[in-house]
């Protein structure tokens, strides 16, 4: 079993798709370690703790710096044993030591079609109101390893249809129900069968068509 520990920040739509669909026998060979959430207040510890899993909190309130928040989290994510970590919902770039201990084990989607607008801040509304000033036809979500760039190698994408009419609101739920909530629980239960390889920044998917 992967031990699987999730970051969290806010309100854990994403940690509870991923709940969701580990409930429903949905991600083999994946234990739920543990969530840590950097807000004390997050209603994402909320939904972990309805569903009995172990929560933490690193307040990033706490720290003087981002350093010293990002080598408290490398910290509780040694003790935890965790082999994959999952940022959902969460708003802090993982730290260089996180980012050389945990290469190609940690997954992270966002609400576009990288590498298109991976300059965005991705914990605001930005992505989707840049898509709509754009007039993209088609924008969605991407499920990713993080890097210290603004797009790691890419597990999945899923697009989805931008409407006329569309404002950043009802863009943004769409993208969630129809990308989102989906490609996270399908990269980390590809991750924890063993089916992601990745070579020269490109992740090749075991027993996917060529």
């Amino acid at each position: 079993m992967v031990k699987t520990v999730i970051l969290v920040s806010g309100g854990g739509t994403n940690l509870q798709a991923v709940m969701d669909a580990h409930l429903f026998g949905e991600i083999p060979n994946c234990e739920l370690t543990a969530v840590i959430s950097s807000d004390p207040e997050a209603y994402a510890l909320i939904r972990a703790k309805s569903a009995n899993l172990p929560t933490y909190v690193v307040d990033r309130t706490l720290f003087p710096n981002v350093q010293s928040y990002n080598t408290a989290v490398e910290q509780k994510l040694q003790d935890l044993d965790a082999a994959l970590v999952v940022l959902a919902g969460y708003t802090h770039a993982p730290g260089p030591g996180m980012l050389k201990a945990y290469e190609s084990r940690i997954i992270n989607v966002c609400p576009s079609l990288l590498p298109a607008f991976g300059d965005s801040d991705m914990n605001t509304m930005e992505p989707y109101e840049r898509a709509i000033r754009a007039g993209v036809k088609l924008s969605g979500a991407t499920a990713y390893f993080v890097t210290a760039g603004s797009c790691g190698p890419i597990i999945l994408q899923q697009a989805v249809e931008v409407w006329e009419g569309d404002t950043p609101k009802t863009l943004q739920r769409r993208i969630m129900e129809e990308a989102e909530w989906k490609l996270l629980p399908k990269a980390i239960a590809l991750y924890c069968q063993g089916q992601l390889r990745v070579e020269d920044d490109i992740v090749h998917i075991t027993g996917e068509r060529k």
